[in-house]
C-alpha cells in the first residue's frame, strides 16, 4: 500500500499520484475518490494525524506482479518492493490495519 504526506501547495489528489508513482512505479493511474479519512494520532509522537485512503484505478494492461526500486527523497527511496494486485476481498490481513476501509469499494 502506498503512502505518504503532502507537499506544499499540492491537494491530496495530486500527492496520492505522487506517492504511487514514488513507490510502484505506476504512472498510469485514476484517482476514483476517497474511501476514508482516518485521525489516529501519529505513533512517533502521538501528534494529530489525517490520514485519506483513495480507490485508485489502475490501466487495464498493468502488469498484475512487478517489481520497483523506489525513487525520490524519502526515507524508503532506494528500496525494492515487490508490488501485486489482488482481488477484494483480501485472503489476509495488511500490516497495520491498511485494509480497514477496504469494504468501501465496490467491485
Amino acid at each position: 500500500m502506498p503512502a505518504g504526506g503532502v507537499l506544499p501547495d499540492e491537494s491530496l489528489e495530486q500527492a496520492v499520484l505522487r506517492e504511487v508513482a514514488e513507490e510502484t512505479g505506476l504512472t498510469d493511474v485514476t484517482v476514483v475518490g476517497p474511501i476514508a479519512v482516518d485521525h489516529k494520532p501519529r505513533e512517533d509522537n502521538g501528534q494529530p494525524r489525517h490520514t485519506t485512503f483513495f480507490h485508485l484505478t489502475a490501466a487495464p494492461d498493468s502488469a498484475d506482479a512487478w517489481n520497483h526500486r523506489v525513487h525520490g527523497d524519502g526515507t524508503d527511496a532506494g528500496m525494492e518492493f515487490a508490488c501485486r494486485f489482488v482481488p477484494l476481498p483480501l485472503a489476509e490481513k495488511l500490516a497495520d490495519t491498511q485494509d480497514a476501509w477496504l469494504d468501501r469499494i465496490e467491485a
